[in-house]
Parts: structure tokens; C-alpha cells; sequence
């Protein structure tokens, strides 16, 4: 009887290690989704240019709940606490009104899920931070969220912005102007100081289609571990700084997480949309090519002038274009790299 408690003990012990196990790893993967848009038809057509604002204009901010690379979405179970923070440091509670949208559950069915949706006046040059506090009890997380809407040409202010959120992330990079491939750094915070050692989990934003393409081509190259392609991981250091590298273009999710040893995780994010490179490649490649075909002209200009004076040194000439074909192979490796 007493071995059959024991024995009894233990399994319970390890179903329960399982299940924490599971929704741990499954909670990873969530995000608060801030998208800009102008309806509620395009909010998942999300591009960088839709956290730009002109000023005057009334910005909607639609706020979601899901895995954004595999594009999976979840009913959110609680209202959003939606705020801006305005350029000049004054902060709007922002009314949020509840809503469905069209999306796919994790068995990869189309559905409508739960979602809200916030407006604000751009009334102020410079960048107004939109930030989300979102309480998930079934994911044992609260969720602490902030997207910059920029607005004015270089009135480059208010984009680092502590917003005071439980856990929160200051960007040390403006996030508006980055290319793919540029690298974000900033510092994790919990109560005002900062958090060492914390998880920051790194993740990009997919379409529908896309999403499954991409998670189908994960799945059949890595079947070992495919979430290991969806979110990526680094770790804060003792002052609570990290860096990642952005390589794709899209929106970005970079999150730090608060984890006590009981109660709640709270994890602060922060979005980061990022550009294709510039210039377009098209346009790179057409640049180096009239460069070169001008490097070519100027040298044959000198070899000319070269041989004209120098048309009694036998081998002159010849060393010069020698020289300027090096000079020309140089020039077209480097606008290569």
C-alpha cells in the first residue's frame, strides 16, 4: 500500500513537471499583436510605414492575441489597459472597444477570434508610444506591450520612452528607419531597475500564407526542433541589456520576461518594425554599374594622355592599363559585397 502511494506521488509529480513544461513552452510563443490600420479588412497587411503618422490624423491601433510567425491566433481573454504617451511625456488612457477577427486556431482551422481595437488623435510632432497591458490567466502571464507611431520628418523624440509598465523594454535603437539586417539592442526593466538575466525571446510577424510555408518548410528541415526557427532566444546581461540582429524586413517582436518564483510572469515587449534594405537592391546595382562605366572612362582617358607622353618608354602603356584593369576588378568586388 505504501509503495503504491509512493509510486502515485511520483506520477502525479511528473504529470504535473509535464504539463508546466508544456505551458511554458506554449506561452513562449504568444504575443500582443499592436497593428496599425486604417480598417479593420487590412490589419493583417501590416507593413513598417503603418507605424508612420501625418500629423492630425486619427490612429487605430488593433490589438491581438496569438503566435504572430506561425500566424495563430487566440481569443483574448481579457480587456487590454490601452495608453499613449505622447511626445511630450503626457499619457492618454485610451478607450478600447471589443472585437472578432478572421484567423487560424492552432489545429490550423479558420475561425474569429476575440480582439480589441484603440484610437488616438496624432496631435504632436515626434513619437507617441502605444502601450498594452494584457492579463492571460490561462497563460499565467501579464503582458506588457509598446509599439512608437512616429510623426514629423526628423523630429526624433519620445521614441525611448520609459512608460513606467511593470516589466518594460528601453530601446536603445530608434526603432523607425531600421533596415533588415540592423541590430536592436536595448535594457530590460522590472519595477524601474533592471532585470538581469531574464529570457528575451525574439520572434517575426508572418501572413497566413506565408506562415504556412514557412512553418511546413521549418517542420520538414528541422523535424528535430522547428520552434527553435520561430522564436529565437538570447538572455539580458547583469545590467539588462541585450542585442539581436533583425535580419528579415517585417514587424518584430522582442520580448523579456519577469519570471518570480510564484504568482504570474510578466514580460515586457517591444515592437520593432524594420525596412527593406536601401537603397533597393535594382537601384545598387544600377548606381555600381554607371560608377563603373565611369571609372572605365576616366582610365581610358589617362591611358590615352599616358601613351601620348610616353610614346618612346616601350611597356608604359601596357603597365598602365595592367593597373587600371586591377583598379576596375577592385571596384566591382567591393560593390559585390
Amino acid at each position: 500500500m505504501e509503495r503504491r502511494k509512493r509510486m502515485a506521488t511520483i506520477t502525479a509529480i511528473v504529470l504535473t513537471g509535464l504539463f508546466l513544461a508544456c505551458a511554458v513552452g506554449i506561452a513562449s510563443a504568444h504575443f500582443t499583436m499592436i497593428f496599425p490600420s486604417d480598417s479593420q479588412a487590412t490589419i493583417w497587411d501590416v507593413a513598417p510605414e503603418d507605424y508612420i503618422a501625418e500629423l492630425g490624423e486619427t490612429k487605430t491601433v488593433y490589438i491581438m492575441w496569438g503566435h504572430p510567425y506561425e500566424h495563430i491566433s487566440f481569443d483574448m481573454a481579457s480587456a487590454p489597459e490601452v495608453s499613449v504617451m505622447k511626445p511630450d511625456g503626457t499619457i492618454e488612457q485610451l478607450s478600447t472597444e471589443q472585437l472578432t477577427v478572421e484567423g487560424m486556431d492552432e489545429e490550423g482551422n479558420p475561425g474569429t477570434f476575440v480582439a480589441y481595437k484603440a484610437s488616438f488623435i496624432v496631435d504632436q510632432r515626434g513619437d507617441s508610444v502605444v502601450f498594452a497591458r494584457y492579463e492571460d490567466e490561462g497563460e499565467n502571464l501579464i503582458d506588457c506591450t509598446k509599439a512608437v507611431i512616429h510623426c514629423g520628418e526628423e523630429v526624433w523624440e519620445g521614441w525611448d520612452a520609459e512608460v513606467e509598465l511593470k516589466t518594460e523594454i528601453l530601446p536603445y535603437m530608434r526603432p523607425y528607419g531600421m533596415e533588415e539586417g540592423f541590430v536592436f539592442a536595448g535594457q530590460a526593466m522590472y519595477d524601474g531597475k533592471p532585470l538581469a538575466g531574464a529570457p528575451v525571446e525574439v520572434e517575426i510577424y508572418h501572413t497566413l500564407d506565408l506562415g504556412k510555408e514557412i512553418v511546413e518548410t521549418a517542420e520538414n528541415m528541422f523535424p528535430y526542433d522547428p520552434p527553435m526557427m520561430f522564436t529565437r532566444l538570447t538572455k539580458s546581461n547583469e545590467d539588462g541589456e541585450f542585442v539581436y540582429t533583425l535580419d528579415e524586413p517585417g514587424i518584430w517582436f522582442v520580448g523579456a520576461t519577469m519570471e518570480p518564483a510564484s504568482g504570474r510572469n510578466v514580460r515586457g515587449v517591444f515592437i520593432v518594425p524594420i525596412l527593406d534594405a536601401f537603397p533597393p537592391v535594382e537601384g545598387a546595382e544600377a548606381a555600381a554599374s554607371a560608377e563603373l562605366e565611369g571609372v572605365k572612362t576616366r582610365l581610358k582617358t589617362l591611358e590615352d594622355k599616358t601613351d601620348t607622353s610616353t610614346r618612346g618608354t616601350p611597356g608604359f602603356s601596357a603597365i598602365a592599363v595592367i593597373a587600371g584593369l586591377f583598379i576596375v576588378l577592385y571596384l566591382v568586388k567591393r560593390k559585390e559585397r
